[in-house]
């Protein structure tokens, strides 16, 4: 299932001498309920590529989001992503099952976070999808803005 994902981030950088993963603001990576070296999906919109790597953090507040690696090759700075993380629930967790999604702008501030993966901001809301999601995870803490 979806665990969280952060929605058209803006790649700032990238280099393909690292050596791996995806370097993420660690404001951005707590609003998706991501910890350091968790498996996550990226999604480039501009180009369609697809690729599978690691989160690390960045600088706090800075609004990073780096490809690292031979991943890099795939995207350039400017291009928007979609960062995916997923995760397994027993079917009893499935009743309070709601994602994460952080909806970023164009400087990987967060401007909203929802519960609505099919949600673009701007676009017409579902009914419920106001309300700001928990997470199943026991090490996630509140006060995420909305």
């Amino acid at each position: 299932m979806l665990k969280s994902k952060i929605h058209r981030a803006t790649v700032s950088d990238c280099d393909v001498d690292y050596v791996g993963s995806i370097t993420i603001d660690p404001e951005l990576m707590a609003s998706a309920d991501l910890i350091p070296n968790e498996q996550v999906h990226v999604w480039n919109i501009d180009n369609g590529a697809r690729f599978v790597t690691y989160a690390i953090e960045g600088r706090p507040g800075a609004g990073e989001i780096k490809v690292n690696g031979a991943a890099a090759h795939l995207t350039r700075p400017g291009h928007k992503v979609i960062v995916a993380s997923f995760g397994a629930y027993d079917e009893a967790d499935l009743e309070a099952y709601s994602p994460l999604v952080v909806h970023v702008d164009a400087d990987n501030r967060i401007a909203k976070v929802d519960s609505s993966p099919e949600v673009l901001l701007g676009g017409p809301v579902p009914s419920g999808a106001e309300d700001v999601p928990g997470s199943l995870s026991s090490g996630f803490a509140g006060g995420i803005p909305s």
